[in-house]
């Protein structure tokens, strides 16, 4: 699978290029744009499994939690190749500690997905897709992954492995913070329903898919989602989607 590509702060400047973006991931066949294939056609808005564990380790209502600066250049335009940015991806059920790439879009209008040779080190990495909000902020922040390239293992090849429960901990390198989610839930979605409203707006959280800037979401806490391909190849893509949300809890 191609994954989506890290995205920095949105801005009120990069509003109508959002929309171009959104738009064009509901019309495409983009990596990312596939990755958000329902497996139902009734998802609910909001994370359905919360595991006990993570209610109790959640924020207490007033309880403010250090977000990472800004990650990227302000007003850096989703069309903008892939940069660089100071964040590690770290999940320690599966072994993964990868570094962090913030993307865009393509000039074929859909979701960047890095790709290379078979020793290109972009397999490896996490790609944050810069649309969606800093990962920490009260809103959804995005980040995803190949599940394999030219035969091998990708970063997120064992994401169908990932349990309610389990830690992920986006890392800034600037200054040690880390940003601590809890896995919530994990759902395959077929690529035929990959145009639905609902499930959009589940992955990428609010305002992304209405073409505006992150919005702060409906519970008030920071989510999630990580995303990678699943299913059998064919016609030049995988037909599912892996993806795995995940809810912020408080910790040192």
């Amino acid at each position: 699978m191609e994954p989506p590509a890290s995205t920095p702060p949105a801005s009120a400047g990069r509003r109508l290029t959002m929309l171009v973006t959104v738009t064009a991931l509901l019309t495409v066949t983009g990596l990312v744009a596939q990755a958000l294939t329902p497996q139902r056609r009734d998802p609910s808005p909001s994370i359905s499994i919360i595991p006990a564990a993570l209610a109790a380790a959640r924020p207490q209502p007033g309880e403010a939690l250090a977000v990472p600066a800004a990650l990227t250049e302000e007003g850096l335009d989703l069309r903008n190749g892939p940069v660089g940015v100071p964040l590690e991806l770290q999940m320690p059920s599966l072994g993964v500690n990868a570094p962090v790439v913030g993307v865009g879009i393509t000039p074929n209008q859909v979701m960047d997905a890095p790709m290379g040779p078979a020793n290109d080190p972009v397999w490896q990495q996490a790609f944050w897709y810069r649309g969606s909000a800093v990962p920490g902020e009260l809103s959804t922040a995005l980040i995803a992954g190949h599940v394999s390239g030219l035969g091998r293992p990708g970063v997120f090849a064992h994401l169908d492995r990932v349990h309610p429960g389990d830690p992920i901990i986006v890392h800034d390198t600037r200054n040690g913070l880390d940003v601590r989610f809890s896995v919530s839930d994990s759902r395959t979605y077929p690529l035929d329903q990959m145009t639905d409203p609902a499930v959009l707006n589940q992955i990428y959280g609010a305002g992304p898919v209405a073409g505006t800037s992150p919005q702060p979401s409906a519970d008030g806490l920071s989510h999630l989602t990580l995303i990678t391909c699943a299913g059998t190849f064919r016609n030049g893509t995988h037909d599912q989607r892996r993806v795995v949300f995940a809810t912020r809890i408080a910790g040192p």
